[in-house]
């Protein structure tokens, strides 16, 4: 179910898909997540056309999730799952923030490219990677292999309970970072992965030759720097209370993305308007709970459509 119209073009988006196990003072809720898969569902909500390559099992929660993104109109490709579905149980502080534990399909997850999924990354105009495997060499090769010269978007969202080698992963996200047109990247990712300094992760970005770097920092907000210059835009002040920021992350990116699909800006101000129009949906997503993409135009209408299952 699209929120918007579409510009034109499609997305392909690779990665994770799982069932995230809430739990908090409410009790235990469950939803359909994964950030590659928010990304997916968040495009399609923008008006993009998007197909989802992720692993999935054929289980219980697999059925949850491959109904949750036909619900959407997202385009499944999934790859087998030798344990079954991912699930995360995510245990969420006062603050909103979430702590995650993954099963061992998460953190021994896996993809396949079928000859389906190479012709869908072929006829995309954009390819978005995000929580993908990079500290597996063999997966980041298949990866590449896939991609052969795709526009490509990049978020690494290295979790603390899926990565095994730490060092492998920068290796492994540098190879690829540095053919992408935006690497999205936070004050965790610098953390998790370089030592904390989310702007000296940013010009070690660019000076790998990426063509856009969007470092996002929490209330602190965002930055985003290009060829065309840097641009700066706060949170995002909007009516209604944070419910959470699961998905906050997620929906910045689809925001992005979709504005890449076409075409990347060029010009400062587009890059300014594309920042500042992300910062919103990441606002307007924080204001309900789960990683559903929502903008603020979709707010008074937040308890229509498919939220989870």
């Amino acid at each position: 179910m699209s929120t918007e119209t579409s510009p034109g073009g499609s997305a392909v988006v690779i990665g994770d898909a799982l069932i995230d196990e809430i739990r908090d003072d409410s009790g235990v809720r469950e939803f359909v997540g994964g950030a590659a898969l928010n990304v997916a569902v968040g495009l399609r909500r923008l008006g993009i056309p998007t197909t989802l390559i992720a692993m999935v099992g054929e289980d219980v929660a697999g059925a949850h999730i491959r109904e949750y993104v036909a619900d959407h109109g997202v385009r499944l490709i999934a790859s087998a799952a030798p344990h079954g579905s991912s699930r995360a149980v995510v245990t969420r502080a006062a603050n909103g923030e979430p702590s995650y534990v993954f099963n061992r399909a998460a953190q021994e997850r896996t993809i396949r490219y079928s000859d389906e999924a190479v012709a869908a990354i072929a006829d995309a105009d954009l390819a978005v990677v995000s929580c993908f495997p990079f500290d597996a060499p063999a997966e980041v090769d298949a990866l590449a292999a896939a991609l052969d010269g795709a526009r490509l978007a990049i978020d690494p969202n290295p979790r603390t309970g899926m990565l095994s080698d730490r060092d492998e992963f920068v290796r492994g996200f540098e190879r690829l970072a540095a053919q992408a047109e935006v690497v999205k990247v936070g004050a965790d990712d610098a953390a998790v992965l370089y030592d904390g300094d989310l702007d000296a992760l940013r010009s070690r970005l660019r000076g790998l030759g990426v063509r856009a770097v969007l470092a996002t920092a929490g209330a602190d907000g965002a930055v985003l720097e290009s060829d065309a210059g840097t641009s700066t835009a706060p949170i995002s002040a909007l009516p209604g209370r944070l419910v959470d920021t699961v998905g906050a992350g997620d929906a910045t990116l689809a925001a992005v993305a979709a504005g890449l699909v076409a075409a990347a800006p060029q010009a400062a101000g587009e890059w300014d308007a594309l920042l500042r129009r992300a910062m919103d949906i990441a606002a307007a997503t924080c204001r309900a709970e789960g990683g559903l993409l929502r903008t603020p135009e979709s707010l008074a209408e937040s308890d229509r459509g498919v939220h989870g299952s």
